[in-house]
C-alpha cells in the first residue's frame, strides 16, 4: 500500500512539474546572419597526368614533371606549409576499342595562394611545367573565424528582432533566452558573382591578364532561439 502511494506521489509531482513547464510563456524563433567579403586567398588543386604502355616509364615521367612543378612552386615564394601533395596514383587502363592496356599515373597538389595578384603568373607557370588538369579553385578569407563570429551575432540579433515583432501587438516583452540552437551548415562559404570591368582583347599584350573574377564569399549563420515572454 505504501509503495503504491509512493508511486502515485511521484507521478503527481511529475505531472505537476510538466504542467508548470508548459505554463511558461515563450516564443520560438529562428534567425539568420550573413556576412559578405571579398576573398583574399584562393585554394588551387592541380594535377599532372601521364599515360603510357609501361608502368615504370609512366611513373618516371610523371615524377619528373612533378619535380619541376614543386620546384616552380617554391620559386614562386609560396611557403612550404601552403602547398601539399594530395593524391598519387598509378593504375592500369584497358582500351576496349584498341584492345590494349596502358597505365595512367596521376599526382595532385593543393596550393594556398595568399596573394591573388599572383594567380595568373602562377597558373601560367604551372601549365608550362606540365600540369594538364585544374581540379578545383576555391576562394577563401584569412579572417574566416572572425567573419563566422560576426555572422552568428547577426543571427542572434535577427532572432530577437523577429521575436519582438511578434509580441509587439500583445502587450508583452521579450525576456531572456532559455534555449539557443546553432543550425548553421558546415559547408565552405560559396563565392557570390560580382561583375568587374573586363579589359578589351585589343589592348596591348603587355597588359597584365585578368582571368580571375574573385567576386565575394558569403558566410551564413542560422540559429533557433527560445525566449521567455514577460
Amino acid at each position: 500500500m505504501k509503495k503504491a502511494l509512493l508511486i502515485l506521489g511521484i507521478l503527481f509531482l511529475t505531472m505537476s512539474n510538466a504542467q508548470e513547464q508548459k505554463q511558461i510563456p515563450m516564443i520560438n524563433v529562428s534567425g539568420e546572419g550573413k556576412v559578405k567579403v571579398a576573398p583574399d586567398q584562393v585554394s588551387i588543386s592541380i594535377s599532372i597526368e601521364t599515360k603510357g604502355t609501361k608502368a615504370e616509364d609512366v611513373k618516371r615521367e610523371n615524377d619528373k614533371k612533378m619535380d619541376g612543378i614543386l620546384k616552380f612552386i617554391k620559386k614562386s615564394n609560396i611557403s612550404a606549409e601552403d602547398f601539399q601533395t594530395q593524391r598519387i596514383s598509378l593504375n592500369p587502363n584497358y582500351d576496349y576499342e584498341k584492345k590494349k592496356s596502358n597505365y595512367i599515373a596521376t599526382q595532385s597538389v593543393q596550393i594556398l595562394l595568399k596573394d591573388l595578384s599572383k594567380y595568373d603568373t602562377l597558373m601560367e607557370g604551372l601549365v608550362n611545367e606540365g600540369i594538364n588538369r585544374i581540379d578545383n579553385v576555391e576562394f577563401k578569407s584569412s579572417k574566416l573565424i572572425q567573419l563566422q563570429s560576426d555572422a552568428r551575432k547577426l543571427a542572434m540579433k535577427d532572432a530577437k528582432a523577429k521575436a519582438e515583432d511578434y509580441v509587439s501587438v500583445l502587450g508583452q516583452k521579450v525576456g531572456k533566452a532559455i534555449l539557443i540552437s546553432d543550425n548553421s551548415q558546415t559547408y565552405n562559404p560559396q563565392p557570390q558573382p560580382r561583375m568587374y570591368a573586363m579589359k578589351s582583347m585589343a589592348m596591348d599584350e603587355a597588359t597584365p591578364k585578368e582571368t580571375l573574377a574573385i567576386g565575394e564569399i558569403e558566410i551564413v549563420a542560422n540559429v533557433s532561439v527560445s525566449f521567455v515572454l514577460e
